[in-house]
């Protein structure tokens, strides 16, 4: 598919440190004491392609704090490459407190300020390995400010310059937006240097439709409606801008798979019982990603990006229980295959 190169995939943006609640089904009001992980969309993202055995780099940024330390320390010994990520003097590692309400409640509270992944510039990313890299993954939420936002745009241009995928996670945050139409208009004006999409509907919904999307920051990450009349216009909007495919997360409805010809593939899920679902779309786009640098075909690697999403929501965090390759391929064989 892809020329080799010295990374499978280097992955942009947000970083910090995840404090989730013990108190598995407590009010957050009543939570009495967190584990400490290590958290944000391409981080994760980071961590599950490298435990699925891709090579990979991240691009962030954390401040001189035994917080950044926590966060590199944890990303070296799983093996994802750290030499290109920065510390900002006078910025601070940014910080997750998430709670765990099981069905479908899961409130979590960002502390961003003056966080040091925003502070990623041009310069930063120039220092990158973008064209050693196959696949460049970015997120909306690196859009949110600038300089990120800046920084943003430009690796995704880069990468299009030097051959390199992208693929744009929408990781919609709406509390990192001063405004949620803010969120579309800047998703919009960078699709044309996407290739592939990832999002859930609401994600889609608000990166695509002219309109503001309300969306709880604690259900963002819920999805399991079934596909409306106005998801399909923001699918054809944003495959019309110019990516060849974009993955639909649909949560326990499994994942649907659109592409620029008109096609679609419908991938099921994996039923398990759920203890938390925060993290399960990075894991989905871990292995997804993991399909879609093996060259495996869509519907293939959506049920590869199914089967470690399933894994992740049965556990308790994020990047520190991403799946192993063999592991999340002995789950699927188990479950009747592709």
């Amino acid at each position: 598919m892809m020329t080799e190169r010295k990374f499978d995939i280097l992955t942009m943006g947000r970083s910090s440190i995840d404090l989730y609640a013990n108190d598995i089904g407590a009010p957050f009001h009543e939570i009495k004491n967190f584990a400490a992980y290590v958290g944000g969309c391409p981080t994760n993202i980071s961590v599950g392609t490298r435990r699925l055995n891709l090579r990979a780099a991240l691009l962030t940024a954390v401040g001189n704090d035994p917080v950044g330390d926590f966060v590199l320390n944890f990303l070296e010994r799983e093996g994802v490459a750290i030499d290109f990520i920065p510390r900002k003097a006078g910025r601070r590692t940014s910080a997750v407190i998430l709670g765990i309400e099981p069905p479908d409640k899961f409130p979590l509270v960002f502390y961003r300020d003056n966080c040091a992944d925003v502070e990623l510039t041009i310069d930063d990313v120039l220092a990158a390995p973008i064209p050693e890299s196959r696949v460049l993954l970015i997120t909306g939420t690196g859009l949110g400010r600038e300089p990120s936002r800046t920084a943003t745009i430009f690796a995704a241009e880069q990468a299009r310059a030097c051959g390199t995928k992208v693929v744009l996670d929408l990781d919609f945050r709406p509390d990192q937006w001063h405004d949620t139409r803010a969120f579309g208009v800047t998703a919009r004006s960078i699709l044309h240097l996407a290739d592939v999409v990832i999002g859930t509907a609401d994600e889609v919904k608000a990166g695509a439709l002219l309109e503001g999307v309300s969306v709880s920051v604690e259900h963002s990450q819920v999805s399991g409606a079934r596909v409306s009349g106005d998801v399909l216009k923001a699918v054809e909007m944003i495959l019309d801008a110019g990516p060849e495919a974009l993955a639909l997360k649909r949560g326990g409805e499994g994942t649907t798979v659109y592409l620029s010809s008109g096609e679609r593939i419908e991938a099921a899920t994996f039923p398990v019982e759920v203890q938390n679902v925060l993290g399960a779309g990075d894991a989905f786009a871990s292995g997804f990603l993991y399909g879609y640098l093996k060259g495996w075909d869509w519907h293939r690697s959506a049920r590869m990006g199914n089967a470690c999403g399933a894994i992740v929501v049965t556990r308790h965090g994020c990047a520190n229980f991403m799946p192993y390759e063999q592991e999340a391929l002995t789950f699927i064989e188990e479950r009747g295959g592709f």
